[in-house]
């Protein structure tokens, strides 16, 4: 009887510590989430599963190509999160014309965009502080280019790193978006 008593309460421990674990692991480092709308494509499809590292931003800032989860400032009062790649850092000049993004005053080339976007925009300057975000379906992503507010630095949850599902997508997101793409 001694045995399955000690059995018992080895594992309760175990099952204990691992749902501790895993509590602390999704509260403050990953967060699995579910993709509900296409404003990523073709990168993230409808329902596609990611995770999310919510510990990475404590260390560095986020950088031009990283697809962020955040809250969207003009509904910081609400539970709602968006997910869009990071386009414009504090200090850079954003404009879309003849539906092409150009930063700094470069043509941009973006193989991640499902179409060019059907609206022109800017230019603008990003604020200290904030980051410019658009979704890779430019025309049916509500982001930076819509909104009536920055999106400021502390609304940002994390980063999406990798995909879980669908088996053929599994995979890590790269930072699509670097100096060798802007034109010259």
């Amino acid at each position: 009887m001694g045995k399955v008593k000690m059995l018992a309460k080895e594992l309760v421990i175990a099952v204990g510590t691992a749902i501790f674990l895993s509590f602390l692991l999704q509260t403050f480092v990953f967060e699995a989430r579910s993709i509900p709308t296409c404003s990523m494509e073709p990168t993230i499809q409808i329902n596609q599963k990611i995770l999310v590292n919510k510990f990475i931003y404590r260390f560095k800032s986020p950088q031009r190509g990283d697809i962020i989860v955040f809250t969207p400032p003009e509904n910081k009062d609400n539970d709602l999160e968006y997910i869009k790649r990071v386009i414009g850092l504090p200090g850079d000049k954003i404009e879309i014309k003849d539906g092409f993004l150009y930063l700094n005053d470069k043509l941009v080339i973006e193989e991640y965009v499902k179409e060019k976007a059907n609206y022109e925009f800017g230019p603008v300057k990003v604020p200290e502080n904030c980051l410019f975000v658009l979704g890779d379906n430019r025309n049916e992503s509500y982001d930076s280019h819509a909104w009536s507010e920055w999106l400021t630095l502390n609304l940002v949850k994390g980063k999406a790193f990798f995909t879980y599902w669908p088996i053929p997508r599994i995979g890590f997101f790269g930072t699509e978006v670097s100096s060798a793409d802007i034109g010259y």
